[in-house]
Order: structure tokens, then C-alpha cells, then sequence
């Protein structure tokens, strides 16, 4: 991943606000509908006055009259101001999410992937679901709070200036203590809700190794191993939950503990007001009324900064994967279709410095319609090479070279839309069939096409076999078929490509003997024409290519036909042999 400073709070906040600002003309209605709330609220404390001093106290019929009318419309504001509020930031709490997670999942789409073999998987999936829905709340609970609350603060205030200016002082004294306090809880809030996150992305990786891997579990005895690491993650990750619990509460009982001084003063002065002259009991019902309808705000406000933290924290992981650098792509060559001619120039690379060199200046050449089979003990560096072709990672020295074009002139759309891949862990999607066949840009091809390359896949010798033919679903990476069934869709998927430069990464390993020989003659068809590299520990299929190279340690030690490498007595030979002796 690439270096990050750590920002502000504010700072990520701002760019969260970026999300809602398309939202504006709703965000107004939201606004509008909670200063509404504020007043009305207000309004009901301040006719607390009369209530009190001339409906009960003076006996006054008139007022005794319009006073539940007053009250019925007061309700009945509160109703609707209230619905317009909720709505209107539901809506928009919503559609920053639904935002977010597109940008999150087309990042993914974009990010090279070298990214994705440096991370891990839990703490990925994590920030789509559990982190996505923390911004959620910070953006739709924490504005309702903010706004709406601060709103009736300070109508509260001004119900009670009307009716108090002394007692309004005096209460504005608490008031600086409980801000410094949201100030101190705002740093730890937002540390634990850090910590909580990564524990959140723990539990998920553990849960979906043991989902994937159930039958490694099963078969050796991984139960109480893996019962044991969940325990361990959860339990941070309760532990951290518990600390944040418990600061939102202690900030929770000690604001409470500010406002039972504070009414306890306000008390003893209103009594001196009272004995003084200057002050009603309908003026003190209806200032006590606003001082204690500041109370709940004053608190939501105060816990609402543990929400605000944790929807920073999230939004900040959020922003971590939208900030990563997309691929390298400043080519400009586009091409319909290659001939097919392609070049290894003097390639060297590395996946990290400190382990060294996968591949050390190999040079090597495919003519257009040739096939090039590269083998070698496990760990030489095979897969790595072919990877290079379609620039899933670029190289550190040297040069590829297509057509006499360095690939890294070709735009990646162009250069990936030449070439065709069958490897050994074959991806299938939780999709039909048919749809993995025919997936992403080959939806285009119509469905003869689509039934003809399963023909020529040997595909329909078990779909048939199947109640939905081709359009039976295969399950989360294929997990209802075998390994040969999901290798022969693959193969169907690149015969059905029908690119110039085809690889082929191990394309038959998950296949017995039997169905090998029957799906080699589809690839002897899907090999025809095309530059085709190969790579297959079974020696036995590399015999007809036309070249053969042997990796070592990153190096091409042999090259040659199979003739000629098995004359030359070296370590092709030697292999040759080794297997020979074993089937």
C-alpha cells in the first residue's frame, strides 16, 4: 500500500461532506424541518408562562381557551417537522452510503494486483459492510444530533434570557465544563473506534477462512484450532467495544453530574429572584422548563461525539482504499487484434527487494502461431513471468514486447483484450454456467456461440447431466462441480475469447488422466493459430511445443524442443525421467 499521512478529523469529514452536498436541496428540507423542530419546542416551554400565570394562577378564561388550541398545532408541527427531518436524512444517509460502497467496489475493480496479495481479505470485506454502515449513523444520527440539537439549544436559551437574564448566566457557566469534557472523550472515542474496526476486519477474515476452508478444517481436525482464534479476535474486539462503552458512559454520568449542580444553583438562585420580586412562577416553570429541555441535547451532543468519532475512523478507512494508485495505465496503442509476436527482452523482478529476484534477465522470443512451454521446479519463477504479459505487475528491468511494441505502450483494455488465460486456480463466479462462459465483455456473443465453445470445452459432457443445463448456478467459486468441471468452463471461457495470445498456467492440473487426453484436443484446437504460452509441471503435455525453456532460481538454464532438451542429458531431461519412473 502506498505511504498516507494520517488526517484530521476534520479534514475527513469534509471530504465525507462532499457526498451529501449533490443532496442539497433534500439537506434543506432536512435543515429546515429541524430548525422547525427547535422553535417548536421552544414555544412549548415559553407557554409554560401563561399556562401557569394567567390560565391557572389569574384564572384568566381566554387564555384558559386558546391554550390547548396552541398546544394541539404544537403537536401537530413537532409531527410533521419531525417526519420531514427523519426522512430527509435517511435519504440522505443512504444515498452517501450507496455512494461510498460503489466507490470502495470500483477502486477494487482498478487497484493493480499486487494490492490485493499484500492485504488481507476479512479487513477488505469489513470496509464494504460493518465500516460503510458506521458512516452511515455518523451522517444521519450525528447531523440529526448536531443540528437539530444544537438548534434547540439555543432556542431553549432564548425562552430563557426572555424570562431570566440573571438565571441565563448564571447556567451559562456549566456550559464551557461540558465542552472541554466532549473535547477530551472526542480523542478517545476516536482511537477506540479505530481499534475496533481492524478487530471487526479480524473477525471476518477468520470467518471467511473457515468458511472456504471447511473441509481442510474437518479433515484435520481444525476445530478447537480455529474455535481458539476466534476467541482471541472477538475477544479484542469486545474488549475494545467495552472501553468505548464505557467513556461514552462515564461522559454520559459525568455531563449529568455537571447539570445536577447546576439546576441545584439555578434553584437556590431563582428562589432569591422569586423572594425579590423579579421573577414569576410562571417564569420559572417556563425558564426551568428550557433549561431542562436543553438537558437531552446537551447529552446527545455530548455521546453523539463517540458516533461522530467511529464514523471518522470509518470514513478514514474508506478513504484509504479510494486514495491507493490505480494501475499504470498511460498507454495510448490500440489495436483490434495482434499478430501475436511476443518478446521477453533481458526481464527481471521482484515482488519485494529483501527476498530478491523471481526473475534474473530472462530473454526469450514467441513467434506469432507458436507455443512456448516454460517449466521448472516449483518457485522458479513460471507463473511469474506469464503474469508480466498482461501487466498484472510491471516489470523492474527489461522489457516485454508485443507485435515490437513495449506492452507498456498498449492502453490495458487494448493489450488484456488480446489475450486469453486459463490457470491453475480456476475463479468461477456464483453465477449460471453459461453466465461464466460468456462473463463480462463475452456477454456480447450470442448464445450458439456460447453452446458451441462448452462443445468444444467438453462442457456440455456433464451440463447435460445436470436439470438446468447451462443454466445451472455453480455456487460460490464453482463449489458445486469438481476441479476438472470448473477447468474445462475456463478453457470453454477462453476458447469462446478467441484472443490471438493465449496462456495457459497449469490448464490442466485439476484433470485425471482420462478427461486430460479429451480436453487436450480442445486445447490442441484452442492452441491452433494462436501465440500460446505454456506452463504444465506434466511434461508429457509440453511435447509438442514448439520451444521449451527451462526456469531456475529465475534464470533460463535450458532451451530447446522436447528432442533436443531430452539429447542434451540437463535438467529437462532429468525431470522428463523423474516423472516417466513415477506413472
Amino acid at each position: 500500500m502506498t505511504d498516507r499521512i494520517d488526517p484530521k478529523a476534520g479534514d475527513i469529514y469534509r471530504r465525507l461532506w462532499r457526498y451529501v452536498l449533490p443532496h442539497k436541496l433534500i439537506a434543506t428540507i432536512a435543515v429546515i424541518g429541524m430548525a422547525a423542530t427547535a422553535v417548536i419546542e421552544a414555544s412549548l416551554v415559553y407557554l409554560l408562562e401563561p399556562l401557569m400565570d394567567e390560565a391557572l394562577v389569574a384564572q384568566n378564561l381566554e387564555t384558559a381557551r386558546w391554550i390547548p388550541i396552541a398546544f394541539i398545532a404544537i403537536f401537530i408541527g413537532r409531527g410533521a417537522s419531525g417526519f420531514a427531518t427523519d426522512a430527509s436524512l435517511g435519504y440522505i444517509g443512504r444515498s452517501v452510503i450507496s455512494s461510498l460502497r460503489r466507490d470502495v467496489f470500483r477502486k477494487f475493480l482498478t487497484l493493480p494486483t499486487r494490492f490485493f496479495e499484500e492485504s488481507s481479505t476479512g479487513p477488505l470485506l469489513s470496509r464494504m459492510t460493518y465500516n460503510v454502515e458506521m458512516v452511515a449513523e455518523s451522517v444521519t444520527h450525528v447531523v440529526t444530533v448536531a443540528i437539530r440539537d444544537v438548534l434547540t439549544v439555543f432556542a431553549a436559551i432564548t425562552v430563557m434570557l426572555l424570562q431570566s437574564p440573571k438565571l441565563t448566566v448564571f447556567v451559562a457557566i456549566v456550559f464551557p465544563v461540558v465542552a472541554a469534557l466532549v473535547g477530551v472523550l472526542g480523542v478517545a472515542f476516536r482511537r477506540y473506534s479505530g481499534r475496533i474496526q481492524d478487530s471487526i476486519g479480524e473477525v471476518t477474515q477468520v470467518t471467511e477462512e473457515i468458511v472456504t476452508g471447511n473441509r481442510v478444517v474437518k479433515i484435520f481436525g481444525g476445530y478447537d484450532y480455529e474455535k481458539d482464534r476466534l476467541d482471541e479476535v472477538d475477544e479484542r474486539n469486545k474488549k475494545q467495544n467495552l472501553k468505548l462503552i464505557r467513556v461514552r458512559s462515564l461522559g454520559g454520568a459525568v455531563t449529568q453530574i455537571i447539570f445536577g449542580f447546576g439546576v441545584a444553583g439555578v434553584i437556590y438562585m431563582a428562589g432569591l429572584e422569586s423572594v425579590n420580586g423579579r421573577l414569576t412562577p410562571g417564569q420559572f416553570i417556563s425558564f426551568f422548563s428550557a433549561m431542562m429541555l436543553m438537558l437531552q441535547p446537551v447529552r446527545r451532543i455530548t455521546n453523539v461525539n463517540a458516533t461522530l468519532q467511529r464514523g471518522v475512523a470509518a470514513a478514514d478507512s474508506l478513504f484509504m482504499v479510494i486514495d491507493e494508485a490505480d494501475e499504470i495505465d498511460t498507454g495510448t496503442v490500440t489495436v483490434a487484434r495482434v499478430s501475436g509476436h511476443v518478446e521477453f527482452r533481458d526481464v527481471s523482478f521482484c515482488y519485494k527487494t529483501e527476498k530478491g529476484a523471481v526473475l534474473d534477465h530472462v530473454s526469450v522470443s514467441v513467434e506469432p502461431g507458436k507455443s512456448l512451454a516454460i517449466v521448472g521446479h516449483s518457485g522458479s519463477g513460471k507463473s511469474t513471468l506469464v503474469s508480466l504479459l498482461p501487466r498484472f505487475y510491471d516489470v523492474d528491468d527489461g522489457e516485454i514486447l508485443l507485435d515490437g511494441t513495449p506492452v507498456r505502450d498498449y492502453a490495458l483494455a487494448s493489450l488484456r483484450d488480446n489475450i486469453s488465460l486459463v490457470s491453475q486456480d480456476v475463479i468461477l463466479f456464483n453465477d449460471t454456467i453459461a453466465n461464466n462462459l460468456a462473463y463480462g465483455a463475452l456477454r456480447a456473443h450470442s448464445s450458439e456461440e456460447v453452446l458451441a465453445a462448452a462443445e468444444a470445452a467438453r462442457v456440455l459432457d456433464f451440463a447435460n447431466d445436470l436439470p438446468d443445463g447451462l443454466d445451472t448456478v455453480v455456487g460460490d467459486r464453482g463449489v458445486l462441480l469438481s476441479g476438472g468441471q470448473r477447468q474445462r468452463i475456463a478453457i470453454g471461457r477462453a476458447l469462446l475469447k478467441d484472443a490471438p495470445v493465449l496462456i495457459l498456467d497449469e490448464a490442466t492440473s485439476s484433470l485425471d488422466t482420462r478427461s486430460e487426453r479429451r480436453i487436450q484436443e480442445a486445447l490442441n484446437e484452442l492452441m491452433r493459430n494462436r501465440t500460446t504460452l505454456v506452463i504444465a509441471h506434466r511434461l508429457s503435455t509440453v511435447e509438442k511445443a514448439d520451444r521449451i525453456i527451462v526456469l531456475d532460481a529465475g534464470r533460463i538454464v535450458e532451451s530447446g524442443t522436447h528432442a533436443e532438451l531430452l539429447a542434451g542429458d540437463g535438467q529437462y531431461a532429468a525431470l522428463y525421467r523423474m516423472q516417466f519412473s513415477e506413472e
